[in-house]
């Protein structure tokens, strides 16, 4: 009998020990998720706010992102494709206001939130995504059915 309650209590302390790691580990992804956000934020603030600033033609626009890509890549590794630059200059176009942006999502559902010109359509999405915890995958597929209902 004793030898029972030896391995229940066993048992709880590891299933305690591992919550306590999950909780930890949940919580370092998502710190991690919302700097992220906060980086790509600023990064299409400064891209746009440059931009701005010289009144580019989007000719001399396209270029700036080409040269960007291949500068910051050259200085800071992954990360700055020309395309992903595109996605964080459209990111702090669409939400402009740095609180809209939720840290319940991740920087690829944003990235394919993002692939909606539509704005209300975009907010929609966002929002059921949020509500319903959808994975990137599942907000891919919602999205190609077209299930938009407001």
């Amino acid at each position: 009998m004793n030898e029972l309650i030896k391995n229940k209590e066993y048992n709880e302390l590891v299933e305690n020990i591992g919550s306590v790691y999950n909780k930890a580990k949940n919580k370092i992804i998502s710190t991690i998720n919302v700097e992220m956000l906060d980086a790509y934020w600023n990064i299409g603030k400064n891209i746009v706010e440059f931009e701005q600033k010289g009144k580019l033609k989007a000719e001399y626009g396209k270029k700036l992102l080409i040269n960007l890509y291949k500068d910051l890549s050259a200085k800071y590794g992954k990360g700055f494709s020309r395309s992903n630059l595109q996605y964080m200059r459209l990111f702090y176009l669409h939400y402009p206001i740095r609180q809209t942006v939720s840290g319940k999502l991740s920087w690829s559902h944003y990235v394919e939130l993002l692939t909606i010109s539509d704005d209300l359509e975009r907010k929609f999405y966002q929002k059921q995504a949020e509500i319903e915890n959808w994975t990137v995958r599942e907000l891919k597929r919602i999205k190609r059915l077209g299930k938009f209902y407001c």
